[in-house]
């Protein structure tokens, strides 16, 4: 039985694979790279086989390595649902819970508001992130859970569908399509058109609306923020898809909105969290909560 392997030398080994290079992975760690490199090669003499191919920028996983990553990562996960478990008792906790930022200022401040009030024992520490790093965060543990919109195509996350959120059109007062009855998606073929950046999942969904409709408006241009989306239509630089819920929010009176005749576009919002990982109570109050809060909106 080895006695001389500490979990130390399992986060510098996990450090440095994540990184690809011991200089990097040493800085981020907040520790020398000669005392990175002694902690590695012992873990590496403890193993018998190197666990790093040396390279000129950087290393690279042996297959031996690989093997040991996959290892390594359930043992921290062990390590940390063991610790998890012991606070379950706590008559406090905290939940790390991510959003996307296309939901996070129209949503949270009513879901906290509210569950706070329910249960003030609970703290609730929130990341705005794009759905691809929320992805990451949740498969590597990072946060317990995660609110997002819908395709999430990671079959080792779990999703619950909590809604749907109506996309719905845009446009600066006193706008062409302003007095029209009905308004189809082809009726925005010709107009300019703002979108999000293409990192935000809601730009996918807008485009697959639109190739489903066989049309496709001139984007002129893209921001990060639907509050600047709102504002370049006030100033009318175009028009543009928002989610409804960005509609509650806004009190000003040089946008109007519309909603789309037929099949209105849509946006599925939902939970996502990792199955593998130990569910604190807490969570689980959480989860309970928000389905429930799902009931009220539909």
């Amino acid at each position: 039985m080895r006695t001389d392997f500490d979990l130390h030398q399992l986060a510098h080994f996990l450090g440095v694979a994540k990184a690809g290079n011991f200089t990097r992975a040493a800085q981020e760690m907040g520790i020398s790279q000669p005392a990175l490199s002694r902690s590695i090669q012992k873990l590496e003499n403890l193993v018998g086989e190197p666990l790093f191919e040396r390279q000129p920028r950087g290393v690279k996983l042996t297959e031996i390595g690989s093997f040991f990553l996959i290892r390594a990562n359930q043992i921290r996960d062990l390590v940390d649902d063991t610790f998890a478990e012991l606070t379950e008792a706590s008559d406090r906790g905290q939940i790390r819970l991510a959003v996307i930022p296309t939901i996070a200022p129209y949503l949270l401040p009513t879901v906290l508001r509210r569950f706070g009030r329910r249960h003030p024992e609970i703290k609730i520490q929130v990341q705005e992130d794009t759905t691809q790093n929320i992805v990451r965060l949740c498969k590597d543990g990072d946060v317990d859970l995660a609110i997002v919109a819908l395709p999430i195509n990671e079959k080792y996350l779990e999703v619950e569908p909590l809604f749907d959120d109506e996309l719905i059109l845009v446009i600066p007062k006193g706008h062409a399509l302003e007095n029209k009855k009905k308004i189809r998606l082809s009726d925005i073929q010709d107009f300019p058109f703002i979108s999000l950046d293409r990192q935000h999942c809601l730009s996918d969904n807008i485009a697959e609306f639109c190739h489903r409709e066989s049309i496709a408006p001139v984007t002129i241009e893209r921001t990060n923020q639907l509050t600047t989306i709102q504002e370049l239509v006030a100033l009318q630089h175009g028009i543009s898809i928002i989610p409804a819920m960005a509609q509650q929010l806004d009190k000003s009176k040089r946008r109007v909105y519309r909603t789309f005749a037929g099949d209105k576009p849509t946006r599925t919002i939902a939970l996502l969290q990792n199955p593998y990982r130990y569910e604190h109570r807490f969570v689980t109050l959480f989860k309970k909560y928000m389905g429930e809060f799902a009931l009220t909106l539909t």
